[in-house]
Formats: structure tokens, sequence, C-alpha cells
């Protein structure tokens, strides 16, 4: 699988999760660890995606945040926070489909090489689908394609991006686990 695609599998995980949201559990904390935000809720986590999802054309075209953060200060979700998160979403997606993609991403903690970037976007969208959807409640599995780029792009790299802090430590799966919680645990993002 292309880290393209594996990045549009993980994002498209996300989106499911995020459509399936209550607007009336906007309010609730979520863990601090899913965020960099001082008390994070629902809400602010959509937020953090919304404005990850604003940046996917911009990064996709080279462009770094260290050349100015149009998003910084703007509020991205407004009235319907679902519909705007699908409309960043959508952008997003069709600015990675066109392929017209810059050879380096210009991330805030360095620059990579295309491929290796969306090999870093994805685990994030990937793992938030399912903490969130955990969290509230809301019918979710990995698919299939996620599973195996994951397992493909993503474990290989597991221990050093470990140590750097990406990941929680690995936890033993059950004997008859099945794929997804191998991979969920292998990443030490499974919950019981």
């Amino acid at each position: 699988m292309s880290p393209a695609t594996l990045f549009l599998h993980a994002d498209a995980a996300l989106r499911d999760v995020i459509d399936q949201l209550d607007p009336a559990d906007f309010s609730t904390p979520v863990p601090k660890e899913w965020s960099q935000l001082e008390s994070p809720t629902l809400l602010g986590i959509l937020g953090r995606h919304a404005y990850d999802e604003a940046w996917i054309p911009d990064v996709l075209a080279g462009r770094a945040a260290a050349d100015g953060d149009p998003y910084a200060d703007v509020d991205l979700l407004g009235d319907d926070p679902i519909a705007s998160y699908d409309a960043l979403n959508d952008k997003a997606t069709a600015a990675v489909r066109s392929g017209d993609i810059a050879d380096t991403f210009r991330f805030t903690y360095g620059d990579y090489p295309a491929d290796e970037g969306f090999t870093h976007l994805a685990p994030y969208r990937a793992f938030q689908a399912y903490q969130i959807a955990k969290r509230f409640g809301i019918p979710f599995h990995l698919s299939p394609e996620l599973i195996a780029g994951m397992n493909e792009l993503v474990v290989p790299h597991a221990d050093q991006w470990r140590e750097w802090g990406v990941f929680p430590p690995a936890i033993e799966p059950h004997a008859d686990a099945d794929d997804e919680t191998r991979l969920l645990c292998a990443l030490g993002f499974w919950q019981p």
C-alpha cells in the first residue's frame, strides 16, 4: 500500500467516527494525552483535527507553519462543527487524490520526504478514531485495509517512534486476538 493510500484510509476512519459524534458530548472532557490542550474536551479535539485537515493541502504544496499560519486564530468549526470538519476533510482528500504533492513535507518537528510524511500523519488519525469511538460508545473497527497498511508501513517503526513518545508501550495481546487487536497492542493503543 502506498503511504498516501494509508493516509486516506486513516483519514476516512477518523471521519467515520466524527460523523457519528453526538454534539451533546462536545463539552465532555477527554484524556489529556490526546492533545496538547490544557483541558481537552471532545470539541477541542475535533478542533485540533479540523486544524490538521485545514493544513493538509498546504503541507502537500510544501508550505509550513514557519511560512505563516493562516489557521492559528480561525474558528474552523463554526456553528456546525461536524459539517465544518467534513468540508475540510473533503478538501484534504481531494488534495491527496490530485497527486500534486511536494517532494518534502515541512512539519513543525522537521522536514520529511512525502512518503514518510504521509506515514507520520496516518497513525494519529487512525488511533484517535479508535480512541474516540471507544470512549463515546460508537460502533467502529479499523478496516482490514487500514490494518494491513499500518502493519506494513507503521509497525516496523514502532520501537523507534515509541522512543520519540509517539506510541505508548506495547501491550501483550491475548492468544486468540484478531488482527485489529494485535495491531492496537503492538502500538500500545488497545483498550479492553
